[in-house]
């Protein structure tokens, strides 16, 4: 049966449900047992269903939406990218629909399952959200996509090199001097497709060699920069300090930094800090940080969006990011490494 012949009568019958159930798993899935709605769902793939509402948006040549998927609320970083969504967007009448990624934080989910499907949108950009592939197939059918981050190689994507990033780092930190390094990382509060930190971690390891590297994993809150100081500069063998720390984003290496101080570790004499981000917050207290291009990503993001609305191709776009250098990093002092004495390491 062929796209459009079909009717919700039919999707009905062959998924052994009622019309107002097959209509409540297009407009609220959330609310539809999920082996019904995989049920569903399965039969409209299968017949090519388009419902009447998206099927009067198609003859009018769209509804002239978008929607934006993300983990807002964990990480202040995304409302960067969703600026940049807007900002390219300007003023040509599209509206923004907006997801927080934490009421889809699985590969599977009802509101991305029958998105494709219910046509209430013109095209969809999801961050770093991993996908399940039956949701990569229909959305590569239906509806058009662009992942920011993910490892999706059927759907077009926008990235970041997130892996230079980290050897950027690791590059100007060897040129410093510096032969052990910290590399500190939250606990992740959401499930990323292709972790970014991952790729920053490898970039880094990349240079320094992974026995040269730290891997320190703090708790995603105020307490993240206490808890790495206490984890790197408390054995009685300083030889295991490190003399540089990278930390996956500027708001830790911030709590980093503020743990340093108060320990009695003087940066960049002692110790060397470096974000990930280029916060505004990293421009004013003067961090090195990495600059990432968030803002470009969303706007990339809109303009492949609106190429693959427009019928075009599949595209893979990857954007550099660059080191900043400021006051927070330098070389390896003369001594090398931090004297116990110089810092109050019992209580940061």
């Amino acid at each position: 049966m062929s796209e459009g012949e079909s009717t919700i009568y039919e999707v009905a019958r062959r998924a052994a449900v009622s019309i107002s159930t097959v209509s409540l798993a297009i407009n609220h899935p959330d609310r539809v047992r999920s082996d019904t709605l995989d049920r569903i769902l399965a039969v409209i793939d299968e017949t090519g269903f388009v419902p009447k509402e998206r099927a009067v948006a198609r003859a009018r040549a769209g509804v002239g939406r978008i929607a934006v998927i993300a983990p807002f609320t964990s990480y202040p970083a995304y409302a960067r990218r969703l600026n940049g969504v807007f900002t390219e967007l300007g003023r040509d009448g599209t509206q923004v629909i907006v997801y927080d990624h934490e009421d889809i934080a699985m590969a599977s989910s009802p509101l991305l399952d029958a998105m494709p499907v219910k046509g209430h949108v013109d095209g969809i950009i999801i961050m770093d959200m991993p996908i399940d592939g039956r949701i990569v197939a229909r959305l590569h059918q239906r509806l058009p996509a662009v992942v920011i981050g993910g490892a999706e190689r059927a759907l077009s994507r926008v990235d970041v090199d997130d892996f230079q990033g980290g050897r950027l780092v690791g590059e100007r930190l060897a040129e410093w001097g510096h032969r052990r390094v910290a590399f500190v990382r939250e606990a992740q509060v959401t499930l990323f497709a292709q972790s970014p930190t991952q790729q920053r971690f490898d970039g880094l390891a990349s240079v320094l060699g992974r026995d040269s590297v730290l891997d320190v994993t703090v708790p995603h809150s105020e307490d993240a920069g206490r808890d790495a100081v206490r984890q790197l500069f408390t054995d009685p063998d300083r030889s295991t300090w490190p003399t540089a720390i990278l930390a996956t984003r500027d708001l830790v290496a911030i709590r980093v930094l503020r743990a340093a101080y108060e320990s009695g570790i003087r940066v960049p004499e002692n110790l060397s800090i470096v974000g990930y981000d280029d916060d505004p917050t990293a421009e004013a207290i003067g961090l090195t940080t990495i600059r990432n291009p968030l803002e470009e990503t969303g706007a990339m993001a809109v303009r492949v969006l609106q190429r693959l609305m427009r019928g075009g191709p599949v595209e893979d776009v990857r954007l550099p990011v660059t080191l900043i250098e400021r006051g927070t990093a330098g070389p390896v002092s003369a001594g090398g490494h931090l004297a116990q004495d110089q810092a109050h390491l019992g209580s940061p």
